[in-house]
């Protein structure tokens, strides 16, 4: 089975909401979906960069399961992040100190130049290059999939629509599929005036919406649809990217795209339920 190699952040994280709770947390795109991937049975491996501080965890006993042969741990701090949610989960604002992240461009195009043939997830967030990256691998004709980051968004689905047909899924929330949408249609039009296609050339994307339903369509058409459990959610920082590294794990594992999107969503609904959902030291 293919190796998931996911290109992205390793951060401290802390989550702030009015009602108090969150706290510091381990956390960052890369590590999220590497575990749920890894939890679902698939071999994957962070392509991230962390400083001295966070260098030890690939010893952490319940991380075990993670791939660290792609962690690079340079001099320096690793990124740092500041969440603030309102009461419901919603996102308000965003603090970052990236730290020795800013090697991440670096570090991704030497494991790609290494390994093209790994299946290859990538964190669209700052401060990665992203068009640099997405070329690379639509030139070596390695199998990706991406995601993006609301606060960033605005820039960077721009920033990656050359590449975005070539991904085999993109995951998005309500917001960011809007902005997709728009793109596309822009992008179509300049290329067509006359072109009336959207997101009918991107061949996968699932949308989050909170609580309501979880949506896969294909080539513009909706395919699944799956609506999470009824559950108060404690901590929703990376419940999107469980739920994008638990379906790509099951997807490999051959599941049909309803039962992978099902089991998916409901272990994007156990990390919510966790006070501290990913495991190891802030």
């Amino acid at each position: 089975m293919d190796r998931l190699a996911v290109i992205g952040n390793i951060s401290r994280d802390r989550t702030r909401y009015p009602d108090r709770r969150g706290g510091d947390f381990l956390g960052g795109g890369a590590l999220h979906i590497a575990l749920a991937a890894a939890r679902a049975g698939v071999t994957a491996a962070p392509v991230s960069v962390v400083g001295g501080d966070l260098a030890h965890i690939p010893a952490d006993s319940l991380l075990i399961d993670v791939d660290w042969s792609a962690l690079h741990v340079a001099a320096g701090p690793s990124g740092a992040f500041t969440i603030d949610y309102d009461v419901d989960g919603h996102l308000v604002a965003v603090t970052a100190e990236y730290g020795v992240s800013e090697g991440l461009t670096g570090h991704a195009l030497a494991h790609i130049a290494r390994h093209p043939r790994d299946r290859y997830h990538v964190c669209c967030r700052r401060p990665l290059d992203v068009p640099v990256v997405l070329r690379t691998l639509t030139r070596c004709a390695a199998r990706f999939s991406i995601d993006f980051f609301l606060p960033s968004a605005t820039q960077l689905i721009p920033a990656a629509a050359p590449w975005l047909s070539h991904a085999d899924v993109i995951f998005t929330n309500a917001v960011e599929h809007r902005l997709l949408e728009q793109v596309m249609r822009r992008t179509a039009t300049e290329q067509n005036p006359s072109a009336e296609q959207t997101t009918s050339v991107l061949r996968s994307v699932v949308v989050t919406d909170g609580a309501r339903p979880v949506r896969w369509f294909r080539h513009g058409r909706l395919q699944e649809s799956c609506t999470p459990p009824d559950a108060r959610p404690v901590e929703v920082t990376g419940a999107g990217d469980t739920l994008a590294g638990h379906l790509l794990a099951r997807t490999l594992h051959g599941d049909s795209p309803a039962a992978a999107l099902r089991s998916a969503v409901h272990a994007a609904t156990r990390h919510t339920a966790a006070p501290r959902p990913v495991p190891g030291p802030a």
